[in-house]
């Protein structure tokens, strides 16, 4: 491999292909030929100017691929050698430190694959491209050959769902949980809290534009699909739950608010509310924080996933005990990277859940 085509962000809404020298690498570091890089809304945000970036970027923070080339310190470090398929971990480090080498974030010099400037060398930071550069701090996540490359893309939306909803929450066996939007993060976040015997789950979402999501939820281990446009989601989950509200709420939609504030009134006193949709610039108006005190409750903020939620979502997809794979829609080929996030959006196309940029297409 002697130079690598990428998609770079240059600007708001700009996406230009380029052509990176392959980099040298030692003992410690390693390459990824990627074969498939997954999106999310944090893509969209970007490329849409609403995340800033430090431009030029290759964006991607989701990629899976083929070891291609690895430094004997860094195969023993991370356990896989060359022409091993890997998932990567969006978070770096300098590899030495403790937080890195327990698997948490680095305490020294943290990096995040995707959101990196091209001119920080190697330059090849994102999974939108032919090949990544693998830093020593790297985490890398060994799934089986027979595993897809596209559904194995699907480990950080699944890692999410364990993280948001089991870890966050606290979620044991027989509790109740509302997830707030159907997005690919949503319906995870469906997948984990079934897979650790959540009692009734519920999922809200916009009939219009989620009725598609909303029966896969169903299909998934959801108990109860509410469209918002036809019915109050807090009315519905209390009559449910007779009155109480559920155990936990996880709220993953994006720059919608009221979610925010149904919320307090979905959990029931002494639940614990997850906040993981980013809102961008929309500030939430008119917030209970009186009934969240007198309610006893609780509020996280999530914004990545842990080591071990990863872990969780890698076996479950090599297990093939549930159909994971519903949640993969599309594939794009990797010139075809802004059309794979608008598609995304919602702007381009219909019917998108998870999304893979594939350079081999």
């Amino acid at each position: 491999m002697s130079d690598v085509r990428a998609m770079v962000q240059t600007g708001v809404g700009e996406l230009t292909l380029e052509r990176f020298p392959a980099p040298a690498t030692g003992e410690d570091d390693g390459l990824l030929r990627v074969e498939a890089c997954g999106i999310c809304g944090t893509d969209v945000e970007t490329l849409g100017g609403d995340f800033p970036l430090a431009a030029p970027v290759i964006p991607g923070h989701e990629p899976v691929g083929i070891v291609e080339r690895v430094g004997p310190r860094a195969a023993a470090r991370w356990g896989v050698e060359s022409g091993d398929r890997v998932a990567v971990q969006s978070d770096f480090g300098c590899g030495r430190c403790r937080g890195c080498l327990n698997g948490q974030s680095c305490d020294v010099q943290p990096g995040t694959y995707g959101f990196m400037p091209t001119r920080a060398r190697p330059g090849l930071w994102g999974g939108y491209a032919e090949a990544m550069y693998l830093a020593p701090g790297s985490v890398l996540h060994k799934f089986s050959a027979e595993t897809p490359a596209r559904i194995a893309a699907l480990y950080n939306p699944l890692g999410a769902g364990f993280a948001w909803a089991q870890a966050a929450t606290g979620l044991a066996y027989g509790d109740t949980l509302a997830v707030l939007g159907p997005g690919q993060r949503g319906l995870a976040c469906v997948i984990a809290a079934r897979t650790c015997g959540a009692g009734r789950i519920f999922v809200t979402g916009l009939g219009s534009r989620d009725a598609h999501k909303l029966e896969l939820a169903l299909e998934l281990g959801a108990d109860v699909a509410i469209d918002v446009e036809r019915e109050d989601a807090v009315e519905r989950v209390r009559a449910e739950t007779a009155g109480q509200g559920v155990d936990a709420v996880v709220d993953t939609t994006p720059h919608a608010t009221r979610p925010v504030i149904e919320s307090v009134q979905i959990a029931r006193p002494g639940g614990t509310i997850v906040l993981a949709g980013i809102k961008g610039r929309n500030k939430v108006d008119g917030f209970p924080s009186d009934d969240v005190a007198m309610r006893y409750q609780t509020i996280r903020g999530v914004r990545s996933v842990d080591y071990h939620s990863f872990r969780r979502a890698v076996r479950l997809i090599e297990s093939g005990t549930v159909p994971v794979e519903r949640l993969h829609t599309h594939e794009f080929p990797l010139e075809q990277a802004a059309r794979a996030v608008r598609t995304l959006s919602g702007e381009t196309g219909t019917g998108a859940i998870s999304i893979t940029i594939e350079p081999g297409l």
